[in-house]
């Protein structure tokens, strides 16, 4: 099998981690607190999917507190997070449910006049733009109960939440941020939500900001955590949506193209994803299935096996791997540090007996792995040795990391998890990356606007080139000279630049 040529300090960086130079040591007894927030249906299931598994183990520990929030549009999908809770020692965790409300477009609109206020008061250097005009079409309906909210307006009821009023949201935020930062202990917040979903992926652009650049003043790590639709979903959650939603990841985790962002709208906008992002594929549950509800029952359990496994150790360990393979080659590796262009993570997992694909996981077959570690959980006395053995040695061919798959193995109370994370994968590995940007360019404009969320209250519309300044992105919705000083090519992922100007 060819391996690829690497530097020397790649090879120093791949030599450490085989030697578990980021494996946390016996004799540290700091804990592991691991925070959830979760946006959307994908995001609050998850969160009950935790309450109901795994938080015993995570709360063994006295100097652990878990906390936890989710938040929807609908209350009915926030009831059984609710009822899950009352069970668990309050004295250890806070779990709070926060149902965004729909207000009528009277409302909305009156709201969304006074934006720039809002903005002002929360940055004062933010740009007073003379031209700013809401950004939703002024004949827009609003979604009766149970319908699929579009990304733009969910962005603009999140704002209603946040900003108007009693600002229920904003307190939430608040509740949250002192619940984490009261837990004794090394805290990782993780944010799910559903990338194809409108209401998780429309409004995560702008909690995850006010949360780790306003609320927690980029002190907490922030991991972004996005479930990927599979081909059994709606299709109006895994068509054209997902090219803005990737491109705005894109923007804030790409720190050229973040540096392109601040540079035009300031600090505000810098990466709120202080962790990184994971993004975990449904399809190979989809395949073993057949079953919607199934799959998502069982992505499910593997993302909150993957959080609170071996009381967060796993997860503060991977990170740690990430983070070590993930630096700039001029930066210590040690140091947290924005990505480049491969800023994607992705969780894979399956069933021992079962094979291996690129294109299972969706992505495509030229991407090749830096370094790849698995992680088994399996009850006591379970004998998988061969069918392990197997699983890795179909990931080395698949994936060709530098060195063969390390795996390292736990004890599990109930079933057995076989996880793995692919890491470094830029936008353009995803086959849904190329699908979804040719469903977007048969869109009309205003179509294409709702499926915009990030920046739309700037007046950019991101994956539009942009108006004074040819060659780059960000079309002003106003006809004035909002913009970023991103190329337009690096958005469009046809022929990605060595480096941003």
């Amino acid at each position: 099998m060819e391996k690829r040529q690497i530097s020397q300090v790649e090879k120093r960086r791949f030599d450490a981690l085989k030697r578990g130079f980021h494996r946390i040591a016996k004799e540290d007894s700091t804990p592991v607190a691991v925070h959830v927030i979760g946006l959307g249906k994908a995001g609050a299931d998850v969160i009950g999917e935790m309450l109901h598994d795994g938080v015993d183990d995570l709360l063994e520990d006295s100097r652990v507190r878990f906390t936890a929030l989710a938040v929807d549009t609908s209350d009915e999908n926030l009831a059984p997070i609710r009822e899950l809770a009352g069970k668990l020692p309050q004295d250890q965790v806070q779990v709070r449910t926060c149902a965004l409300q729909v207000p009528s477009r009277d409302e909305l609109f009156a709201m969304l006049r006074r934006y720039r206020e809002y903005l002002k008061l929360e940055y004062p250097r933010y740009y007073w733009n003379p031209n700013y005009e809401p950004w939703l079409p002024a004949d827009i309906e609003m979604p009766k109960p149970g319908e699929h909210v579009p990304r733009a307006l969910a962005k603009a009821i999140y704002g209603h939440g946040y900003y108007n009023e009693s600002r229920p949201l904003l307190e939430e935020l608040n509740l949250f941020a002192q619940s984490v930062e009261a837990a004794d202990s090394k805290s990782v917040v993780c944010v799910v939500f559903g990338l194809g979903g409108g209401t998780g992926s429309g409004i995560v652009v702008d909690l995850a900001r006010h949360l780790s650049n306003v609320r927690f003043g980029r002190r907490s790590l922030v991991l972004g955590v996005g479930i990927a639709p599979c081909e059994g979903d709606p299709e109006e959650v895994r068509g054209s949506q997902l090219f803005p939603a990737l491109n705005e990841l894109d923007c804030m985790l790409d720190q050229d193209k973040n540096e392109g962002v601040i540079q035009v709208w300031g600090d505000l906008y810098r990466n709120p994803f202080t962790a990184g992002f994971i993004m975990v594929p449904q399809q190979p549950a989809w395949e073993s299935t057949g079953n919607l509800q199934a799959t998502h029952q069982r992505v499910d359990r593997e993302i909150a096996s993957f959080l609170t496994r071996n009381k967060g150790t796993d997860l503060w360990e991977t990170l740690r791997l990430l983070n070590w393979i993930g630096a700039p080659p001029t930066q210590h590796a040690a140091a947290r540090t924005q990505y480049g262009e491969r800023w994607i993570h992705v969780l894979g997992y399956g069933d021992p007996e079962k094979g291996v694909s690129a294109s299972q996981l969706g992505l495509k077959d030229s991407y090749k792995a830096d370094f790849l570690e698995m992680r088994v959980a399996a009850p006591e006395g379970a004998n998988l040795d061969s069918e392990l053995a197997a699983v890795a040695g179909k990931l080395n061919e698949v994936f060709a990391p530098v060195n063969p798959p390390e795996m390292v193995r736990s004890k599990s109370k109930g079933g057995t998890f076989v996880q793995y994370v692919l890491p470094r994968v830029r936008k353009t590995d995803l086959q849904v990356f190329h699908a979804a940007r040719k469903d977007y360019d048969q869109l009309s404009w205003t179509d294409k606007l709702m499926v915009h969320s990030w920046l739309l209250d700037l007046g950019v519309l991101l994956c539009e080139p942009a108006l004074r300044f040819e060659g780059m992105a960000g079309e002003c919705l106003w006809g004035c000279a909002c913009w970023i000083v991103v190329p337009y090519e690096a958005i469009r992922g046809e022929e990605l630049p060595q480096a941003i100007l």
